[in-house]
């Protein structure tokens, strides 16, 4: 049994999608329970199954090859595992179509081929969603799946929830652990006993916030939306702080003391990215018009978000007077450090906004390197370092903040563009170096 189990305790889970989401509910399996994760992808079962993760988080290699090794974790992918279990997790993909809106495809095939299984399954399973979807999803689309193929009733014969992930990329084993909440949408009261017992395994100090799915589904979007506005307003003000010689990360730290703002999500970069807060307010957005609203605020979040990369290859040009045959070193293509995802990064934006003007980009990530190459194929040149990447480079522009970049300054003779402030402006100016960053006061 893996460290942290509890006797007694023990359940079956099986897991729907072998993406990011998915693979961290695996994390069940140190607390003794059973987890079986189920995906179309042969090479990813492979590699699960031999206690690797198919993606770069923190502590999800060692969650894997423990619960593998100790029997507590497989792959696979035949759905007959869903019959044997007591809550199945439906983790899938719901990307965002060309209007905003939420392609809802895998969530349905998932519930039909969950709807298939309940046919003969002999005791009361729980299904629960966990990927985010718009309000009204699970009520109106998954439940009418399962009823209706499955030929049972919600409630009475098999149960359904809606669990919203709060997860952050890069500290995601962590915060599964360790939740500032959980959420609980439900329809029956035997499923939330159900629910109450599996997550019974983590801290009962825990805020357990009991709703319906819909209540759920729109928590999820709010949070999300909340903390995404509190990124596009300190750009914005940085970008403000830049034209009065004012640095923002003064004005953010001491904005921050204020405990009705606090610090948090207060730290001036290139904009959001990654697979939520691009996605979710847009959705938010696409859903919000269907029922007659518009919310402006929302349009600005988003407005203010995609113009933001764009200031690092304005820098850029400022430093050098024009961009056209210059080399460019990116360093950073992961939408944040500790993670290999690239969804919705703003160093996408940047070098292609570099490239439309003429440049030529060699860049570096610690971990992102492969999935940068799937998006610009040999567009751009890849480094195998950052020392290689800043060799005879023109500029420098830190889109990441991964900690091996704060230590550049011995390898750089080039401006630096610093799109996360993590280079000390007075140290690079003493070595001659031209500086420039977001929200910094001196930026000429």
């Amino acid at each position: 049994m893996l460290s942290g189990a509890v006797e007694g305790e023990k359940m079956r889970v099986s897991v729907v999608g072998t993406g990011y989401v998915g693979l961290t509910v695996a994390c069940f399996a140190k607390f003794g329970h059973d987890v079986t994760l189920l995906g179309r992808d042969r090479k990813k079962i492979g590699m699960i199954n031999s206690g690797r993760s198919p993606i770069y988080e923190p502590g999800l290699d060692e969650i894997l090859k423990l619960g593998v090794d100790s029997g507590k974790i497989k792959a696979t992918d035949d759905y007959n595992v869903v019959k044997k279990s007591d809550v199945v997790f439906i983790c899938v993909g719901t990307p965002s179509n060309e209007d905003g809106s939420i392609d809802l495809s895998q969530i349905k095939t998932s519930s039909t081929q969950i709807a298939e299984q309940l046919k003969t399954a002999g005791h009361f399973i729980v299904v629960v969603v966990k990927s985010t979807v718009v309000p009204k999803t699970t009520a109106c689309v998954v439940k009418p799946i399962l009823e209706e193929i499955s030929g049972k009733k919600c409630g009475a014969d098999f149960g359904l929830s809606m669990n919203p992930e709060f997860l952050k990329e890069g500290t995601g084993v962590e915060d599964f652990i360790h939740p500032d909440k959980i959420v609980l949408g439900v329809f029956d009261e035997k499923s939330y006993k159900i629910l109450e017992k599996l997550y019974s395994c983590l801290d009962s100090k825990i805020p357990r916030v009991r709703t319906d799915p819909t209540t759920a589904e729109m928590i999820k979007y709010v949070q999300n939306s909340a903390l995404a506005s509190r990124v596009s307003f300190i750009n914005e003000m940085a970008n403000i702080c830049e034209k009065f010689s004012v640095d923002v990360n003064d004005v953010a730290y001491a904005i921050g003391l204020d405990s009705r703002i606090g610090p948090k999500f207060l730290k001036a970069g290139p904009g959001f990215g990654g697979s939520c807060f691009p996605k979710d307010v847009k959705a938010l957005l696409s859903a919000a018009r269907t029922v007659g609203e518009n919310p402006s605020m929302l349009e600005t979040i988003l407005d203010v978000n995609a113009r933001q990369p764009r200031r690092l290859v304005d820098m850029a040009e400022r430093a050098v007077g024009g961009l056209k045959n210059k080399s460019i070193a990116v360093l950073g293509l992961a939408f944040k450090a500790n993670t290999d995802d690239m969804r919705e990064s703003p160093a996408i934006i940047v070098i292609k906004d570099l490239l439309g003007r003429g440049a030529k980009v060699r860049a570096y990530d610690p971990k992102a390197m492969e999935n940068a190459k799937e998006i610009f194929s040999d567009s751009i040149e890849y480094a195998k370092n950052k020392e290689e990447c800043l060799r005879d480079a023109d500029v420098c522009i830190i889109t990441t903040e991964w900690d091996e970049f704060r230590n550049i300054l011995p390898y750089v003779k080039c401006p630096i563009v610093d799109g996360r402030r993590i280079i000390n402006p007075e140290e690079a100016r003493n070595r001659g170096i031209t500086y420039m960053g977001i929200g910094w006061k001196d930026n000429g």
